[in-house]
C-alpha cells in the first residue's frame, strides 16, 4: 500500500528540491512553492515550513542536524539552518545557525554571519561574518566589525545580552560597532569573551575586547580597549521602580534608532540592486526592510514604555535621592515624561529619504560608474571601494544618525551633552 504525498511536497520534488524523506516534511497550505528555489536546496527530515512569506534561496539546507521549523522566514542562497525554530526573520547568503537555535522576529543575519548550537536571537542584526558561539542569548543587539570570515567579530560561548531590567523595561538595545563604518567592512573586529554578558543598553566601539567571564554595563564607543573585571556596583540600596539615571539610557536608544534609520537607507539605495540580482531577491530585499521597520517600531515602543515609568520613578527619587544627583536626575525624568509625545512624533517617518540627502548624493556619484557595470557580488563591491569613497559613504550614513538623534533631543534639551 502506498500513501500519496501532499501536493506541495510533490511540487517541490518536481522542481528538483531534495527531500530525502518526504513523509517527514510538513509544508503549510499557505506556503508558496514558487518562493522555494530548487538548485541545491535540501529539506531534511523533520523540516516544517509555514507562512506565506517564507522564501528559501537556492542551495539552502534546512534541518541537517535536528528538526527545523520556519515561519515566514526569508533565506538567501546557501543559507544553512541546521535545527531549531526560526520566525519572521531574514538570512542573507551563506549565513548559518546550528541546531537548537531559536531565532524570533525581526532578526537580520547578513552574509556569512553565523551561530553555533543553541543560540537565541530576537530583534538582532548581525553584519557580515559576525560569529556567535554556543549557548548564547543575544536579543536586542546590532553587531558589526571585521573584514572577512578569518577576521570577524565574535561572541564567545555562554554569553548573555541582558535585555530585561528589574524595573521590567526593555529599552536596552546595545550597539556593538555601528552602521556608518560597519557597512564598509574594514573595521577591527569586536570580541566578547565567553561566559560573560552585557547589561544593555551599551555602546562598544571597534577593536573592543571584553575578557571572558566579564559582565559589562559601561559604554566604550571609542573602541580599541581591553575591558575586564566588572563595571557593576557591588552593593547599594534597592528601590523597585526607581531609575537613578535615564539620560544615558535614552541617548543610547536614540543612537540605536538612528543607526537603524541609516541601515534602512543603505538597503534602499545601495543593497537593492545586489539583492534583486538573485532569484527571489526582490522579496528578500522587501523582507529586510520589513525587519528594519519592525526593529525601529520596537525600539520606539520600548522607549515609550520607559517614559511611562517616569512618574513612579520621580515619586521615589523625591524621597530617596540626595544633592546634585537628585536635581539632575529629576530634571531628566520630568523632561522625558512631559515631552515624550513630541519625541515620539519626531521619531516617526524615519523612512524619509530627505534625511542625509546631500551626503547620499555625493556617495552615489562616487560609485555610479562601478554600479553601472552591474551589481553582482555585494561583499566584493564594498571591499573594492577606495578609501575616499568609503569615507564619503560613512559620512552620509553618520549624517542620518546625527539628524535622527538631534531631532529627538530638540525635545529633550537637558539630555544634550
Amino acid at each position: 500500500m502506498t500513501t500519496e504525498l501532499p501536493k506541495k511536497i510533490t511540487a517541490l520534488l518536481d522542481k528538483g528540491v531534495s527531500i530525502p524523506c518526504p513523509s517527514a516534511v510538513v509544508i503549510g497550505d499557505e506556503v508558496k512553492t514558487e518562493r522555494i528555489f530548487a538548485k541545491g536546496t535540501v529539506l531534511y527530515p523533520g523540516c516544517r515550513l509555514a507562512g506565506e512569506k517564507t522564501l528559501i534561496g537556492a542551495g539552502a539546507k534546512i534541518g541537517f542536524e535536528s528538526p527545523a521549523t520556519l515561519v515566514d522566514c526569508m533565506l538567501g542562497p546557501e543559507v544553512e539552518l541546521k535545527g531549531g525554530f526560526f520566525a519572521r526573520s531574514v538570512f542573507l547568503s551563506r549565513s548559518s545557525m546550528g541546531s537548537g537555535a531559536q531565532v524570533r522576529e525581526c532578526c537580520l543575519l547578513e552574509e556569512e554571519a553565523s551561530g553555533a548550537h543553541t543560540v537565541a536571537l530576537k530583534q538582532t542584526i548581525l553584519f557580515p561574518f559576525v560569529t556567535l558561539g554556543s549557548l548564547i542569548n543575544f536579543c536586542d543587539c546590532l553587531m558589526a566589525g571585521g573584514t572577512s570570515r578569518k577576521d570577524h567579530s565574535e561572541v564567545g560561548s555562554s554569553y548573555i545580552h541582558f535585555n530585561f531590567t528589574p524595573n521590567q523595561d526593555k529599552a536596552t538595545a546595545s550597539l556593538i560597532g555601528d552602521v556608518p563604518r560597519g557597512v564598509m567592512l574594514r573595521q577591527a573586529p569586536i570580541f566578547l569573551g565567553g561566559q560573560g554578558g552585557l547589561v544593555g543598553p551599551v555602546r562598544l566601539g571597534y577593536g573592543t575586547l571584553i575578557a571572558a567571564g566579564t559582565v559589562w554595563e559601561n559604554d566604550c564607543p571609542q573602541g580599541g580597549m581591553l575591558l575586564k573585571g566588572s563595571a557593576l556596583l557591588s552593593e547599594r540600596p534597592l528601590h523597585p521602580g526607581l531609575y537613578r539615571e535615564v539620560r544615558r539610557k535614552v541617548c543610547n536608544n536614540l543612537l540605536y534608532i538612528g543607526n537603524l534609520a541609516a541601515l534602512r537607507q543603505w538597503y534602499v539605495h545601495i543593497r537593492r540592486p545586489f539583492l534583486q540580482a538573485m532569484e527571489g531577491g526582490a522579496a528578500l530585499h522587501e523582507g529586510a526592510l520589513e525587519v528594519l521597520d519592525g526593529a525601529t517600531e520596537e525600539r520606539i515602543a520600548r522607549l515609550r514604555d520607559l517614559a511611562g515609568k517616569m512618574e513612579t520613578s520621580i515619586a521615589i527619587a523625591e524621597k530617596v535621592l540626595q544633592g546634585r544627583e537628585k536635581v539632575a536626575h529629576l530634571r531628566h525624568k520630568r523632561e522625558l515624561l512631559q515631552n515624550w509625545p513630541e519625541v515620539q512624533k519626531k521619531l516617526s517617518g524615519l523612512a524619509d529619504d530627505s534625511i542625509g540627502e546631500g551626503g547620499r548624493s555625493l556617495f552615489l556619484s562616487a560609485i555610479d560608474e562601478r554600479l553601472s557595470k552591474g551589481a553582482d557580488d555585494y561583499i566584493a563591491f564594498v571591499r573594492a571601494l577606495d578609501r575616499e569613497s568609503a569615507d564619503t559613504g560613512s559620512a552620509w550614513l553618520q549624517s542620518v544618525v546625527d539628524t535622527v538623534v538631534s531631532r529627538a533631543l530638540d525635545s529633550l534639551p537637558s539630555f544634550r551633552g
